[in-house]
């Protein structure tokens, strides 16, 4: 297993800094002036936000490529719970009463009573998604590290019968 890239790094750093400004600033975490917020930032939003973000700058430094030739698995797909996950701390670092869909649902005595208090649920959720999204391309990378060079052919299906 090889160290990462400057490219790598250069991509986990930036999809922190990017997830970071795509999730804090429609939810008012990172102040600005476009967004507001009806309900005070919680105090687990900020940690929730750094870790979400670090993580998912590292998920998607996974999809960089090494140069040089690279063995792709067939299994290879993008980790969709990593997306989802980070989709999911929007509503765990969100303001409870701002969210169009929870009021629908939920109106804003029920966003406050039952929506607000289950936040810290959705963003465990979030970080635990985005770990094994992460583990899982982790692992896909050092079990796919082999030189295309002593690859093995396919074989073909043995015969059950005799």
């Amino acid at each position: 297993m090889s160290l990462p890239t400057l490219r790598q790094v250069t991509v986990a750093a930036g999809g922190a800094l990017g997830t970071a400004l795509l999730v804090g600033l429609p939810t008012d975490v990172v102040p600005n002036p476009v967004f507001g917020r009806e309900v005070e930032v919680t105090w687990w939003s900020y940690p929730t936000l750094a870790v979400v973000a670090v993580l998912s700058g590292l998920l998607l430094a996974t999809y960089v490529r090494p140069a040089g030739p690279v063995q792709v698995s067939p299994q290879d797909r993008p980790a969709r719970r990593g997306l989802l996950s980070g989709g999911l701390s929007l509503l765990a670092v969100g303001c409870p009463v701002c969210n169009k869909l929870v009021l629908l649902v939920l109106g804003s005595s029920g966003a406050m009573t039952w929506f607000a208090p289950a936040q810290p649920l959705l963003a465990a959720v979030s970080v635990a998604g985005l770990l094994w999204a992460l583990r899982t391309r982790w692992r896909g990378r050092a079990a796919c590290a082999v030189p295309l060079g002593q690859q093995q052919p396919p074989q073909p299906f043995a015969s059950a019968r005799p």
